[in-house]
């Protein structure tokens, strides 16, 4: 058990005066490519990171959820049968309407939220909030993972990410898809996952970033945004109305092959959104086959191509983050993009281990030279899924199976 299990084990009592049934854990994500390409039902590649969500629970006799975190000191309190009212009046908002939605969701998917008992959760996170790294999703998964043993549910970890995007689209009003939360259930060290959005199949990709002296650095432009703000929508009605035009029910049918037609029959706008989805599925693809093949020191035209994608096409970039991604590029990355949904977050660049302070030093006076806000790099290293913190983890798969 790690000194940060421990010590939100003590916030839980504190809290509570009470010892928690348990502790889990959920990490953030980094897309290493494939954006907004998830709700179009095509293909991503995520990975977990090393910076997690944990929650301490421990059920109660009374039906009731209370959630409290270390980083807002007001706990909200409801009984488990009145969260779809709740929900419906529109009374669950700020971040505890993340929580509250995935316990809303398992009552859509087993639990019988009339009879299983109450339970309290304490959070804590050390994944960054508005860097487009998914805290979101790091709590959804979780308290997912939480509630799913405490209550004897026995979901599998696919339906766990469904529960995560059910509680974020109809709770949170974040009209995302299911890259992050498969991301934060099912990724492993040194790996990414493959996931093909319309069939939910997976596949673990070796990074070998390790093997290869790479390093993945995160520069957060410290340009916050919200998925639940107008942009990311718009962005999806777009490629919505685009998907109609063409004839087909999702732009994951349609490939490079239809871009001449789609320029024939889009508007400018609505066929540059369509662009950007038909090439980023296909550099996904191309991604994964440069992987398997050549390693990840040969992917960096790639992940180029994907951000100018995202600067031009589907425009979700900012000054900041173009200037991120150029900067790393000309000090040695060997491929750099924006990560996330967009319009604020961070970047991220593959880069020689060598030359990362080469390139963060180089990233915070070109900040500071446009007269931005300092960013906040950091690297970050995938790593394993969501998972319970405070037992063995022979013993706990042994007590579960």
């Amino acid at each position: 058990m790690t000194d940060a299990t421990r010590e939100l084990r003590g916030r839980f009592t504190h809290v509570t005066g009470r010892e928690p049934d348990g502790v889990w854990s959920a990490p953030g994500r980094v897309n290493l490519i494939g954006e907004h390409t998830d709700y179009n039902q095509g293909f991503v590649l995520p990975f977990a990171i090393d910076r997690r969500t944990t929650v301490a629970a421990g059920l109660r006799t009374d039906g009731v959820i209370r959630v409290a975190s270390t980083f807002d000191d007001t706990p909200a309190e409801w009984r488990l049968t009145e969260i779809d009212a709740a929900r419906i009046d529109g009374q669950l908002t700020g971040w505890s309407a993340y929580p509250l939605g995935v316990a809303w969701a398992l009552g859509r998917n087993g639990a019988e939220l009339a009879s299983v008992p109450g339970v309290d959760l304490v959070i804590d996170s050390t994944v960054p909030v508005g860097a487009g790294l998914s805290s979101s999703a790091a709590i959804e998964s979780a308290v997912a993972v939480a509630l799913n043993e405490l209550w004897g549910l026995n979901l599998p970890r696919p339906t766990l990410a469904q529960v995560g995007q059910l509680a974020e689209n109809d709770v949170v009003g974040a009209p995302t898809g299911i890259m992050d939360q498969s991301a934060s259930l099912l990724g492993e060290a040194d790996s990414a996952v493959f996931l093909d959005c319309r069939s939910l199949e997976t596949a673990v990709v070796p990074l070998g970033l390790a093997g290869a002296g790479l390093s993945i650095l995160v520069i957060d432009a410290r340009v916050s945004h919200s998925h639940a703000t107008g942009g990311y929508a718009d962005r999806r009605a777009s490629c919505e109305a685009g998907a109609v035009a063409m004839g087909v029910t999702s732009l994951r049918d349609l490939d490079v092959t239809d871009l001449d037609r789609a320029h024939d029959m889009l508007d400018d706008v609505t066929f540059r959104r369509v662009r950007h989805v038909i090439t980023e599925n296909q550099r996904v693809l191309d991604t994964v086959r440069v992987l398997r093949k050549d390693g990840p020191t040969a992917i960096g035209p790639l992940l180029d191509a994907s951000h100018r994608s995202m600067r031009d096409d589907f425009e979700i970039s900012t000054p900041e983050l173009d200037l991120a991604v150029d900067t790393a590029r000309a000090h040695g990355a060997i491929g750099a993009r924006m990560t996330g949904g967009g319009f604020g977050g961070a970047a991220i660049a593959l880069i020689p281990n060598a030359l990362l302070l080469e390139v963060e030093l180089a990233v915070q006076d070109a900040f500071a030279k446009r007269r931005f806000s300092g960013p906040m790099a950091f690297t970050v290293t995938p790593s394993r899924a969501a998972t319970r913190d405070d037992i063995d983890p022979i013993e706990h798969a042994a007590a579960t199976a």
